[in-house]
């Protein structure tokens, strides 16, 4: 197939969403498709060199941006909403007039993966995929109120615009005219309008490049020695697995837990540690550049992350490929991710806070006193990520767009002649 694909982040040897774009690309093209693609063009340096140290048959980028002038809107992170909907009419406008220079057989819109920022893509008259999305997920009602002012302030603003967000008639029209519909977890599923949650499929975003998978011993030193790797913020749940451990020690006084990263909550979240009497059982690293962080996870008994409405899991993946048992909440991406033969998922539907740290804390324990039970689970993880590689997830992905193709063209679903109904319409 030739795919237009639209990945407004997308940059080679980076992780979150510049990485999933630049992995998808490149794993469509290694499956045989022609993909052009939109970025932005402060990308362009980095993945022009990337292609010439390693070429990359059947994909070809197209550079598009705002003005320099505009560019001020994105720092600090305050406007970059109102950035990326402008660059989205500039991205448009560039794929219509690729649409009359190429025949394409359908547009993908992947980043951002935010339901909440529609693509525009759909008015181009072509089949029309979208996502992986996310950005549904939000906290169990059993833990609201456990943050700080600011924290919980924030959390609140960001219910309300999930509400809102359908009231942005480019939202319902983007769903409406999408034949597949990718949802990172069942979350953002569910919020889909109901007449488009039958195309609709909940695929995992993220992969795993096959050289990163660990490909020694699976066994682990007797310890209880846990880790926490992503952003310092609240909803992340760092205070939660800060509790958890203070519980733990009661059991095993030797229990520590290790901490990799920062953000704007870690002042809180030190003197947390402080007021539960864990100033020397927590050791907080900061910032860990990527290559150290894989021989990190092969030091510890288990990786905790108890992100309370992460659409997504890198850090989870990592844990895995390296052989880590993991702790994670039963919801959002992590939970989605997770299978149960690798790892503890602590249910947090209908549970207080207080259960949930407890909970947590038996996992802990759980994993810490049982040798064999570790080494099972580091078995399965190393299974599980070797299924998790990108070339895998977006096979899999477009495994399932060939077939909705295929269905609609039987049933006569014209997707151009719905495309051209809509820009009628306007």
């Amino acid at each position: 197939m030739r795919i237009l694909l639209s990945v407004y982040a997308c940059e080679p040897e980076k992780g979150s969403e510049p990485g999933v774009g630049w992995h998808w690309a490149v794993e469509l093209a290694g499956l045989g498709h022609e993909v052009e693609v939109i970025t932005r063009s402060s990308n362009r340096n980095a993945i022009e060199k990337a292609l010439a140290n390693a070429p990359v048959a059947g994909l070809c980028f197209h550079y598009c941006d705002l003005p320099a002038w505009a560019k001020w809107w994105k720092r600090g992170n305050h406007g970059i909403h109102l950035y990326y909907w402008l660059w989205q009419r500039c991205a448009y406008r560039l794929a219509k007039g690729l649409t009359q220079q190429i025949r394409f057989d359908l547009v993908h819109h992947l980043t951002f993966g935010v339901f909440r920022q529609p693509s525009l893509m759909g008015r181009l008259g072509l089949p029309f995929v979208v996502g992986p999305i996310g950005g549904g997920e939000v906290r169990s009602r059993s833990l609201r109120g456990s943050f700080p002012v600011k924290a919980e302030f924030e959390e609140i603003l960001r219910e309300a615009s999930n509400k809102l967000a359908f009231w942005n008639p480019s939202l319902p029209a983007m769903f409406r005219h999408a034949t597949v519909i990718f949802c990172k977890t069942p979350e953002t599923q569910a919020i889909l309008p109901a007449r488009d949650r039958a195309k609709s499929l909940v695929q995992l975003e993220i992969g795993l490049e096959p050289h990163r998978i660990w490909q020694g011993n699976t066994a682990r030193v007797a310890n209880a020695d846990f880790l926490y790797a992503g952003r310092l913020l609240y909803w992340k749940g760092v205070h939660l697995a800060l509790k958890a451990l203070s519980e733990l020690r009661r059991e095993r006084p030797d229990a520590t837990l290790t901490v990799i990263g920062t953000g704007t909550d870690e002042a809180k979240l030190r003197k947390l540690a402080v007021a539960l009497e864990l100033r020397d059982s927590v050791r907080w690293l900061g910032w860990v550049p990527q290559e150290q962080i894989w021989a990190h996870y092969r030091r510890y008994t288990a990786f905790v992350f108890p992100s309370m409405h992460d659409s997504s899991g890198n850090v989870l993946l990592e844990a895995m490929s390296q052989a880590l048992p993991v702790i994670c909440l039963d919801t959002g991406g992590p939970g989605a991710i997770l299978p149960t033969s690798c790892g503890i998922k602590v249910p947090v539907e209908y549970q207080s806070e207080a259960e949930v740290v407890s909970a947590l804390s038996a996992a802990m324990l759980r994993i810490a006193d049982h040798p064999e039970l570790r080494v099972q689970m580091g078995r399965r993880a190393l299974e599980a990520a070797r299924e998790s590689t990108w070339g895998n997830v977006v096979f899999n992905s477009y495994a399932h767009v060939e077939q909705a193709l295929a269905a609609s063209a039987t049933h006569g679903m014209n997707r151009p002649n719905q495309g051209k109904q809509w820009r009628n319409a306007l």
